[in-house]
C-alpha cells in the first residue's frame, strides 16, 4: 500500500517577513496553495508576556480559520536554535523545560498534534569531556521525557526531534539517530518520532539523503524538504533552476518513502530566502514554483 502523503508548510519562511497571522494564513493558502502548516517558535516566542501571546493566539486561531489552514506540528526554528536543554547551566535547562511547556500548551490550543526541536546542543567544553558529555546527555533525555508526559496531558500524538549537523547537536548519523530514538522512548509519555530533512546527511559515511528516508522514513511523520547539492543543506527551492543543481527529486524521495514502510508522511516545506536583493522578491514565487512542482506528486 502507497504511504499518504501530504504537503505542509513550514513558516520559517515568514520570520521577520510575514510576521502578522493574517498575512502569512493568506500566503499560505491562496498564493501557496498549501493547507497545513508547522508553526515555528519564532513567530509564537513564549517568552514573551502572557497575555500578548494568547493575543497572538486568538489572531492565529482567527486566520487559519478564515482561510481553512490546519496547524499539524510546531517546531523550533532559527532564532530558537540553542543549546536548551543541553545547556550547560542547570538553571538553564529548567527555564527552558518551561518554555517548552508553554510552548506545548500554546501548541496544542492552536490545534498541533506534535511539538518537536533538535534534541539540544552541546558546548565544545561539554562535548570534549566524556563524562561531562555522557551527562549532559542523559540530563536532556530526562527533560524531554517530562515533556512528553506533559504534551500527553494536552492530548499530543508523539513528540518529534530533529537529526542535526554535527556531533555537538545529536544525531547527525542514521545509527546515532536510530539509538537516541530508543533511548527517548524508554519510559516516554508520548512516542518519540524523528522530523527528517532531506538536506540534513552530514557525516562522511551518511551523505545520501535517500537512505536517511529509506532508514528513517517510517518513523519520521514529518519530512523537511529542500533543494539542495550534496554535502549541503542549501534550503534553496525547487524551481526550474534550483532543481537542475539540487539532488533532492521527486519520484527518487517518494521511492525511498515507500522502500521505508512508512504509512503516512507529511512533506514540509523548509525554504530559506537571505535578505538579499537576489533572494528577497521572490519569497512567494519560489514557494509557489516548489509547490507546483510537488503537485506532481502529492495531491493530498
Amino acid at each position: 500500500m502507497a504511504a499518504k502523503l501530504k504537503l505542509g508548510m513550514n513558516l520559517g519562511f515568514a520570520i521577520n517577513k510575514y510576521v502578522e497571522p493574517e498575512v502569512w494564513a493568506r500566503l499560505v493558502a491562496e498564493e501557496m496553495g498549501v493547507k497545513n502548516v508547522q508553526l515555528v517558535a519564532d513567530l509564537l516566542n513564549v517568552f514573551l508576556p502572557d497575555d500578548y501571546i494568547q493575543s497572538q493566539i486568538e489572531r492565529i486561531q482567527t486566520s487559519t480559520q478564515r482561510y481553512g489552514l490546519n496547524i499539524t506540528s510546531t517546531f523550533t526554528s532559527a532564532f530558537t536554535r540553542v543549546n536548551h536543554f543541553m545547556h550547560p547551566d542547570a538553571d538553564a535547562r529548567r527555564i527552558w523545560l518551561e518554555w517548552f511547556k508553554k510552548f506545548a500548551k500554546a501548541s496544542a490550543e492552536l490545534g498541533a498534534s506534535s511539538t518537536g526541536s533538535h534534541f539540544g546542543i552541546l558546548t565544545f567544553a561539554d562535548y570534549d569531556n566524556k563524562e561531562r558529555r555522557a551527562f549532559i546527555v542523559d540530563e536532556a533525555l530526562k527533560l524531554w521525557k517530562e515533556l512528553s508526559w506533559y504534551c500527553r496531558d494536552l492530548g499530543m500524538s508523539y513528540m518529534t526531534f530533529e537529526p542535526m549537523s554535527i556531533p555537538r547537536e545529536m544525531a547527525n548519523t542514521v545509527a546515532d539517530t536510530k539509538e537516541l530514538l530508543e533511548r527517548l522512548n524508554d519510559g516516554a509519555g508520548l512516542p518519540f518520532k524523528v522530523c527528517l530533512d532531506v538536506g540534513h546527511a552530514p557525516h562522511p559515511d551518511d551523505r545520501d539523503p535517500y537512505k536517511w528516508v529509506r532508514e528513517l522514513g517510517a518513523v519520521s511523520p514529518i519530512i523537511h524538504i529542500q533543494q539542495t547539492e550534496l554535502n549541503h543543506s542549501r534550503h534553496w527551492p525547487f524551481t526550474e533552476e534550483y532543481n537542475k543543481l539540487g539532488i533532492i527529486h521527486g519520484e527518487k524521495l517518494l521511492e525511498a518513502i515507500e522502500k521505508s514502510g512508512a504509512e503516512e508522511a507529511e512533506l514540509v516545506f523548509e525554504l530559506s530566502h537571505r535578505e538579499a536583493w537576489s533572494t528577497e522578491f521572490r519569497i512567494i514565487q519560489d514557494h509557489k514554483e516548489s509547490v507546483d512542482y510537488w503537485r506532481q506528486f502529492v495531491k493530498d
